[in-house]
């Protein structure tokens, strides 16, 4: 990845952000397996070619730190912290990562994340548990016992004030949460993960613009909706899913009121995904 710096912050923040990994053929991370096919390869093949920003990487910066102080912490006689781990795959492939902590007395994968109170309030954590759960696999692979996964998360965007006034707010800036793995979990993610493995390497052999397609799920969709919208409101009365249902309740509900088209979105592809530029799809729907 290429580096630019346009508000000439401090070199320290380049620093933070400039990795010399390389790609290793037939290697892929925890992480970047739960991401789309496409845009796992094309962040591969293009790795020379991508350009981001130091100002859009602030809390990829806010989140080394944050493993910086942890990384000093003394672990006991039953953990491990921040190990290297993989696993090699049926069919040649290896799945590797690095877990921040392993307590083999109770058999718990800890990973610390940085991450929205939206996390929270939405309780979006199955990116989160999936990840555990691989880590788990992996010790499990090696002869560990591991049968809990369990995030940290260190809320970013914590408002005290709010948390005063709202009792559905988290309560304070630092989340804790969970899982016990059964041994049909683990079997689940492994078969799962041989399919995966198998995808990859079949997507692997095709051109940048024949690779499948990125999920809904994977793009983050947001469907197009129609609002119901009143004269005079800035916000939406109601939102419908389509656009018939939305012009009757707006003939229903009498003068002054009108229905607003809004147009749906693909949040990954247009703000999040490093490797958009090299997709046809993302090119194709900026036209």
């Amino acid at each position: 990845m290429v580096i630019t710096n346009g508000l000439g912050l401090p070199q320290p923040f380049v620093d933070a952000v400039t990795s010399e990994y390389r790609y290793k053929p037939k290697r892929y991370s925890v992480t970047s397996v739960l991401n789309g096919t496409r845009e796992v390869i094309l962040q591969r093949r293009h790795a020379d070619e991508i350009t981001s920003d130091v100002s859009d990487m602030v809390w990829m910066i806010f989140g080394t730190a944050v493993h910086s102080v942890l990384e000093h912490s003394r672990e006991t006689d039953t953990q491990l912290k921040e190990n290297w781990v993989s696993m090699e795959m049926p069919n040649g492939y290896t799945l590797s990562g690095i877990f921040d902590l392993y307590d083999d007395a109770t058999g718990t994968v800890t990973d610390w994340k940085t991450a929205s109170v939206w996390k929270v309030i939405m309780d979006d954590w199955d990116d989160y548990r999936k990840q555990t759960l691989m880590y788990c696999c992996i010790l499990r692979s090696m002869g560990f016992d591991a049968r809990r996964g369990e995030i940290v998360a260190l809320l970013k965007d914590h408002s005290k004030s709010k948390a005063e006034h709202d009792r559905s707010y988290p309560q304070h800036p630092v989340y804790r949460i969970g899982w016990d793995f059964t041994d049909d979990d683990v079997a689940d993610m492994m078969a799962w993960l041989e399919r995966r493995f198998e995808e990859i390497e079949e997507a692997e052999k095709l051109p940048d613009d024949e690779l499948p397609l990125c999920t809904d799920e994977e793009r983050w969709h947001r469907p197009d909706k129609w609002a119901l919208m009143k004269r005079g409101r800035k916000s939406a009365v109601k939102l419908y899913d389509d656009e018939l249902t939305a012009r009757k309740a707006c003939e229903s509900n009498g003068k002054g009121f009108f229905v607003e088209h809004r147009h749906g979105e693909d949040v990954k592809c247009e703000k999040y995904c490093s490797a958009c530029a090299f997709c046809d799809y993302y090119r194709m729907k900026m036209l």
